[in-house]
Order: C-alpha cells, then sequence, then structure tokens
C-alpha cells in the first residue's frame, strides 16, 4: 500500500506538469524554451539542496549522469515547445500513450515476462486512450505539437529506463538535472519573447515540486516495479491531466472523456491486481 501510495503522489506529479506548462507557455505567453530552462533550474536546486541535507554532494558520479541528462533534455525541450498548441489533457495523452507502446516494446526486447492480464489490462488502457485521441469533427491536431511531443516521449521513456537499474535515485535526479541545465541553456539563443511574472512561477513551480521531487520519487518506486507495470501506472497520467484541464482549464467535459477514462483506468487496475495477487503468493 505505501509503494502504490507512493506511485499515486509521482501520477499527480507528473499530471500536474501538463497543466503548469500549458499555462506558463500558452495562458501567459512564456517561451517555451524559457520556461524549460527556468523549470531545469529549479529543480536542479531543490534536488541539490536536499541532497546537500542528506550530507552528501549532488556531483558525486556526476559524470556517469550524462545518459540521464541526455534523456531529460530531449524530454523538457520536446514537452514545453508541444503545449504552445496542444490542450493540456491531449499532451499527456500523446505522451504517455506512445510511452506504453515504448515501454512494452522494450520489455519485449529485454525478455521479461508479461503476463496475459498485463496485456489485457494495457489493451484496455489502450482502447481508452484510442477513444480519446481520434480525431472528431473538425478538430485536428496540432502536427507541430504532436511531433514535438513525439520526440519527448523517446527522452521519457529512455529516462524512465535508465531509472529502473538506480540504488541512488535523489542523487541521480540532482546530477541529471543539474547536467541537463547547461544543455538546455544553450537553446535560449533561439527564445524570445517576455518574462512573464505567471509563466515564471508556473515553470518555478513545475521544476522544484512535480519535477524535481516527482521525479526523485519516481526513480525510488522504479527499481521495485518491472517495465509493464510501470508503464501501466503511467497510464493514469492523462486522466488526471485531463480531470484537472476541465477544473482548473475549464476544458470541457465530454462523455467521450468520462468513457476513455474509465477504460484506462479499468486497464490499470487490472494490470496492477494481477501484480500483487502475484506478489502475495
Amino acid at each position: 500500500m505505501k509503494l502504490l501510495g507512493l506511485v499515486c503522489i509521482t501520477m499527480v506529479g507528473f499530471a500536474a506538469n501538463s497543466i503548469l506548462t500549458r499555462v506558463g507557455v500558452n495562458a501567459y505567453g512564456l517561451d517555451p524554451l524559457a520556461f524549460a530552462v527556468i523549470r531545469v533550474a529549479a529543480g536542479a536546486l531543490t534536488l541539490g539542496l536536499l541532497v546537500i541535507i542528506q550530507g552528501q554532494s549532488p556531483f558525486l558520479k556526476i559524470g556517469q549522469r550524462w545518459k540521464g541528462a541526455l534523456a531529460l533534455t530531449t524530454y523538457i525541450i520536446g514537452f514545453s515547445t508541444a503545449y504552445l498548441s496542444l490542450d493540456a489533457g491531449m499532451g499527456a495523452l500523446i505522451l504517455f500513450g506512445l510511452l506504453q507502446i515504448m515501454m512494452f516494446g522494450w520489455a519485449i526486447f529485454q525478455g521479461q515476462t508479461v503476463t496475459a492480464m498485463r496485456w489485457v489490462g494495457a489493451i484496455f488502457a489502450l482502447i481508452g486512450l484510442v477513444v480519446l485521441l481520434w480525431p472528431s469533427g473538425e478538430k485536428v491536431l496540432p502536427l507541430g505539437g504532436t511531433l514535438a511531443m513525439i520526440v519527448a516521449t523517446a527522452g521519457w521513456a529512455v529516462y524512465t529506463i535508465l531509472g529502473q537499474a538506480l540504488r541512488d535515485p535523489l542523487q541521480a535526479s540532482a546530477g541529471n538535472f543539474i547536467l541537463c541545465l547547461p544543455l538546455v541553456a544553450v537553446s535560449l539563443v533561439f527564445a524570445g519573447g517576455e518574462l512573464p511574472l505567471g509563466g515564471i512561477v508556473s515553470a518555478l513551480f513545475s521544476g522544484a515540486v512535480t519535477s524535481g521531487l516527482a521525479y526523485a520519487l519516481w526513480y525510488r518506486v522504479l527499481p521495485h516495479l518491472n517495465t509493464t507495470i510501470a508503464a501501466v501506472a503511467q497510464l493514469s497520467v492523462p486522466v488526471l491531466a485531463v480531470g484537472a484541464g476541465v477544473v482548473f482549464l475549464a476544458e470541457p467535459l465530454t462523455l467521450r472523456l468520462l468513457v476513455a477514462g474509465l477504460l484506462v483506468l479499468g486497464g490499470i487496475a487490472v494490470a496492477n491486481i494481477r501484480s500483487v495477487s502475484a506478489r502475495r503468493k
């Protein structure tokens, strides 16, 4: 139950990132690259301080974090850019729907055991995502935003896979963010526009709380989850993001959203209940 609670808290943080980024770059007009830099800087500072409080150095083994830093850079730049045109919930759906496919593909490539119930759960969850993503009426997904989110998904998939092998999640997360900062900062040469206060606050909160702390927590629970369960758990994020978009961004709540949400959550329940039963035995 403790592990389940930690996973739930982490998923809420991930969903909040979609809302905060959408608000920062779209509602307040902060350049997405500037948003990315502020977000990474806040995350690096928060995580670095936590590591120092524990009596360690955030720069320990930092040279070994370059893979995680590159993956994090790819994700954050793509993620921030995508929300110039994508709705909060839709962006999360693209990200975690594609992540589901990538993570299951990686599990198969690695020869991991994928039980029948996990496949059933994943299929139900993916059907829910298809229901939400399927074009209706004249609404067409923005090509630029969609492509940017696909790039972000690739970065996040690598970041998640790398996290499964770590024994020092907090320190690793701090190192990843610290190395990521100069990489993301280079992109500022392409940034422009003003620095609205609302956008800066959104980026700071996203970096310090829903990115830095949530990622450290995710790295902590990942070693206790196999790849398929980690992938299915993350499918709850689009549902949370859609719900938050309805409440905080006045996005319409439709029957299609409700049906898709039930399918996604049902799929997650099937996969995770099977996992819990197997462990108890």
